[in-house]
């Protein structure tokens, strides 16, 4: 088989792998906008309510559920390497983490009191808040036991149910905020809070849909993941952690950094949050096709390093980087040309449009480092490489593209200050820096793979 054909046959996997992930993502991203939505028809405190708790609960869930990423690389080297009950060890060994996340998760939503105050969030602001987030805590454990099991099936390569799920979840969230919003099958009208409570029983559902998948899917059941089922164990567990909490902070580390900036531009007025959430949103909707293609490529690396074909694992992390640019092209081109349209659809407000319109531009060139980065990342996790990342993504972010972006956006140290577009201008170059460390890494554990094919690895039974 030549290489043109080669690479023809790994991107249509990569794409049969992705495309249901991108679906996923987005049913999942939705599921926040209609919470939004149908918040902000109640009344503007129940939309701020809405707002302020996924600012809260979200970095936890992404943090933990980061953590059981974990699972995605090790399942996919066991099946590489044929061997399936190892792969129903790693998802034996992930419940007991997964369910220690979920009570995390569950406990600090809940008693987060302190930091409304700290905030200083009006009382009944806040108590409309803490009721939204202990609806939603019931949740929490129930799926970050779900992504545990969505990690687990990826690792397979069954994205097409993961897909199913996430878009069956987006379908039960309309009528269930409706009933729990305003009170409808005789229970009490809970406003905004009652998106939180509608939430929890959407991840309920999901978690329960997951298991019966899990339970009826023949090539799932060859890893045996119920049978001789084992207690945690402390090498097991602490290989896991190795390989995860990387993952975790990396995730948390990126959004504490967008989390951050929203509240430094603050000061700045409501018209400059306004068009910088509206950009945040935009380019979170176009990262879903880059981050999708990533999940794949880790999917594809860890199954041909757990083969022990460091070829094939090359050609999926180069080809998954074709494909995640030539989606970065795509999206930078569209908000070149419907900058303004784009920001019409967030608010009929002139000021707020030119000013998102002006960082909308700004946030296109940055499709490509972004793209670069998240894709070289997914590779790395394929690979089992997650520490070095994690410092190469803090020094991006927190060395560089935050600093540099106070300084244009907030000072005169350098220029005039740049206000929103400063900050933007400091992630170009902070995700630029990421790219190329990321890259530069992937080509060592790339190179190196070939001396010493990390499959030995994926052996070693949990």
């Amino acid at each position: 088989m030549n290489a043109t054909c080669a690479r023809r046959l790994e991107a249509r996997a990569l794409i049969r792998l992705g495309a249901p992930i991108v679906v996923a993502q987005l049913s999942q991203t939705a599921m926040g906008f209609v919470d939004t939505l149908m918040a902000g028809r109640v009344s503007a405190r129940d939309l701020a309510a809405v707002s302020l708790g996924n600012g809260i609960w979200l970095p936890i869930f992404l943090a933990l559920s980061g953590l059981l990423m974990a699972t995605t690389p090790m399942v996919a080297h066991h099946i590489g390497a044929n061997r399936p009950r190892e792969a129903g060890r790693v998802l034996q060994q992930g419940f007991w983490i997964s369910l220690a996340a979920g009570l995390v998760a569950f406990f600090a939503v809940r008693h987060c009191h302190w930091l409304l105050i700290m905030l200083e969030v009006s009382p009944p602001l806040a108590e409309l808040t803490q009721s939204y987030l202990r609806g939603i805590s019931w949740g929490l454990p129930a799926i970050l036991v779900y992504q545990l099991i969505r990690s687990f099936c990826e690792g397979f390569g069954h994205t097409r149910a993961i897909m199913r799920i996430g878009l069956f979840g987006l379908a039960c969230n309309v009528p269930l905020n409706y009933i729990f919003i305003h009170g409808k099958l005789g229970l009490p009208a809970l406003g905004g809070a009652g998106c939180g409570w509608a939430t929890a029983v959407v991840m309920l559902i999901m978690l329960a849909w997951g298991l019966v998948y899990l339970c009826r899917n023949a090539e799932l059941q060859e890893s045996l993941p119920f049978r001789d089922w084992r207690g945690p164990r402390a090498e097991s567990s602490l290989r896991f952690l190795r390989l995860g909490l990387p993952i975790g902070f990396a995730l948390l580390i990126e959004v504490s950094m967008f989390t951050l900036i929203a509240l430094l531009l603050a000061r700045l007025g409501d018209i400059t949050v306004a068009s910088h959430q509206i950009t945040m949103s935009f380019t979170g909707l176009t990262f879903m096709l880059p981050l999708s293609v990533a999940l794949a490529i880790t999917i594809r690396v860890g199954r041909h390093c757990g083969a022990g074909d460091p070829a094939a694992a090359r050609l999926a992390a180069s080809t998954g980087l074709l494909l995640a640019l030539a989606c970065a092209a795509c999206s930078s081109l569209t908000i070149l040309i419907f900058a303004t349209p784009i920001a019409q659809l967030y608010s009929d407000n002139p000021e707020v449009v030119g000013l998102a319109a002006q960082l909308l531009v700004i946030a296109a060139f940055f499709q490509f480092s972004d793209a670069i980065q998240v894709c070289a990342a997914g590779a790395l996790r394929g690979y089992k490489d997650t520490a070095v990342p994690l410092a190469l993504v803090f020094v991006a972010y927190w060395a560089i593209g935050l600093p540099v972006g106070y300084v244009l956006g907030l000072t005169d140290l350098l220029v005039p200050a740049q206000g929103a577009a400063g900050f933007w201008y400091g992630l170009i170059g902070g995700l630029t820096l990421g790219a190329l460390l990321l890259g530069l890494r992937l080509l060592a554990t790339i190179r190196r793979s070939f001396s010493s094919i990390p499959a030995g690895e994926a052996s070693v039974p949990l």
